[in-house]
């Protein structure tokens, strides 16, 4: 009887165990069929620490570039050229020898040109008691001349061929010089009659006044444009003796065009 009691308890006691183990044998079969037929994509789930929590609640710090300053180069001055200042006519020539309107008494017909050696003045007749007066250049000593005289053509800037008798007085001058402003002819000439003569304008406006040409009369180049403009081919051009020299007799009329005894003709001179 005792044997077969402590053999019933044994069992009673050995029941319990076996149940156990059949449920955790259960158990991790579950837990293993569940890891299984988890999908692969879904991770699981990481705790943040209390350390990332902080770390995401204070924001980063933001870095400020540094500057660098960079030296600016300072531009080299630019040279500015000096402007050209024209001189004025005044400065070169005295007011008189200005173009202007004067009083002029005379007989002959508008359009006439009436030069005044002695006083270096030209006058273009406008009417019976006026006329438009210029300064000139006017021949020097020994090449003065006077006489009447048509305008045979008139050429803007002209070409310069020096005739053989100055070319004999001064062989260094060039046998031919275009037209331009460096030519000695200027901006304009007007010849006169066959003769070697014009009226022409000069790249030497400080000549005007004086007495230094070969016998041309020369203007300014200013001067020179304007008459150009207002003379006509075949004008009468009056050439007035240097009255210093030789008076005119009783009686002429201040804008006669004669020539005295001792000058050579146009047509003599170069």
């Amino acid at each position: 009887m005792a044997k077969r009691a402590k053999r019933a308890k044994t069992e009673t006691l050995a029941l319990p165990v076996a149940g156990r183990v059949a449920i955790g044998a259960m158990a991790a079969a579950a837990l293993g069929y569940g890891l299984l037929s988890r999908p692969a994509s879904i991770q699981p789930t990481k705790k943040s620490t209390a350390h990332q929590v902080v770390a995401l609640s204070v924001p980063a710090p933001v870095r400020t570039p540094t500057q660098v300053h960079v030296p600016v180069p300072v531009p080299a001055p630019i040279s500015t050229p000096t402007p050209r200042i024209e001189t004025p006519k005044a400065a070169v020539a005295p007011a008189r020898l200005d173009r202007q309107v004067v009083d002029y008494v005379s007989h002959q017909t508008p359009g006439t040109v009436v030069i005044d050696t002695e006083n270096t003045f030209l006058y273009l007749v406008l009417n019976d008691g006026q006329a438009l007066r210029y300064g000139i250049g006017v021949g020097r000593e020994g090449f003065t001349w006077s006489g009447e005289q048509t305008v045979a053509r008139k050429t803007a800037w002209p070409d310069w061929r020096p005739p053989s008798e100055m070319i004999s007085r001064q062989p260094y001058l060039p046998r031919f010089m275009a037209g331009g402003p460096g030519n000695p002819l200027g901006a304009r000439a007007m010849y006169l009659g066959e003769t070697e003569y014009r009226i022409h304008g000069t790249n030497k406006p400080d000549t005007i006044g004086k007495r230094v040409s070969s016998g041309c009369i020369r203007l300014t180049n200013d001067d020179v444009m304007d008459l150009y403009e207002r003379v006509k081919i075949g004008a009468k051009v009056i050439v007035l003796p240097a009255t210093s020299a030789r008076r005119s007799s009783p009686g002429t009329p201040p804008d006669a065009a004669f020539q005295t005894p001792d000058q050579a003709s146009p047509s003599q001179r170069s």
